[in-house]
């Protein structure tokens, strides 16, 4: 069961990962893309819950920072390159450390400062390293202050989810907001996302797996996997997905992020991870104990 449960987790990463070369797919714009794959994966997660979707104001308002999140993640990577849109959303927790004090009365703590300057030099070498213009990059200033942005709203997207998964007696909210965040942001791109192009059938098929695989799909085997593993083991494995991202895209578009951008991204990964694992024999000392 565990070691299943790791092949999950690992799919969902893969999946999840794929999402920078998909979105660069030519015919369609930002909005157009983020119109359909969330329209698209909110009826897949709609047919996964079985249609019992839970509705209170805290799932509401997760779906809004959730669907602004998604929104300005397909719009970031359509203007700059795939690397630096999901690294620099990948500094979240540099956000969620200074917010945990106020939105979830979790301390900050005097050693995670070490943690903050390596993020922080990572976000520089992100920007620093900007690639000049290119036709899957055309505006790598714009689509980095996005990103930028991108990783504000996911934070609060973090926050919420972790807010509303303390209820335990409604089991399933969290799944419930992500569904409704896809609508939301669906819905909110929708006016600037018609006419639709005239796509071959490829370019279709492309936004099609978008939604149910890149995002459906990947939930499915997160939500299926989380039950069975430890939060640490699943954040550690879910950290394929940054890693991965820029390669399909260099392999399936011939998107080079250019060599400050793969710097900054290694140095934003493994302070994570460092920091998930200390965190960890933190955890298991005071148990011990």
């Amino acid at each position: 069961m565990i070691g299943m449960a790791r092949l999950q987790v690992v799919a969902a990463a893969l999946l999840f990962s794929t999402g920078g070369a998909g979105i660069k797919v030519a015919a369609f714009s930002g909005l157009q893309v983020s119109a359909l794959r969330s329209g698209i994966a909110a009826v897949a997660l709609l047919i996964f819950l079985r249609g019992r979707l839970l509705w209170s104001p805290s799932v509401a308002s997760a779906g809004i920072v959730y669907a602004a999140t998604l929104t300005l993640f397909v719009v970031s990577t359509k203007l700059t390159t795939a690397a630096n849109a999901i690294f620099l959303q990948a500094t979240a927790p540099l956000y969620l450390l200074l917010l945990g004090p106020l939105m979830l009365s979790e301390h900050f703590r005097r050693r995670d400062l070490i943690y903050l300057l390596a993020v922080a030099l990572g976000m520089l070498s992100c920007f620093a390293g900007r690639p000049p213009a290119t036709a899957t990059a055309p505006d790598p200033v714009r689509g980095n202050l996005l990103a930028l942005v991108c990783s504000v709203t996911w934070a609060f997207t973090l926050i919420a989810l972790r807010y509303i998964e303390r209820d335990h007696s409604r089991p399933g909210l969290g799944m419930s907001a992500v569904a409704v965040g896809n609508l939301f942001a669906s819905v909110a791109a929708m006016p600037f996302a018609w006419p639709f192009p005239d796509a071959s059938t490829g370019e279709w098929a492309t936004i099609v797996y978008l939604g149910v695989c890149q995002i459906g799909l990947a939930y499915v085997f997160l939500t299926a996997a989380i039950r069975q593993l430890p939060a640490l083991e699943v954040s550690l494995l879910l950290l394929i997905e940054p890693v991965f991202n820029p390669v399909w895209t260099w392999m399936l578009r011939g998107e080079y992020p250019g060599t400050w951008t793969i710097v900054g991204g290694a140095i934003i990964l493994t302070a994570t991870g460092l920091r998930s694992l200390h965190d960890a024999r933190v955890a298991m000392k005071v148990v011990a104990h």
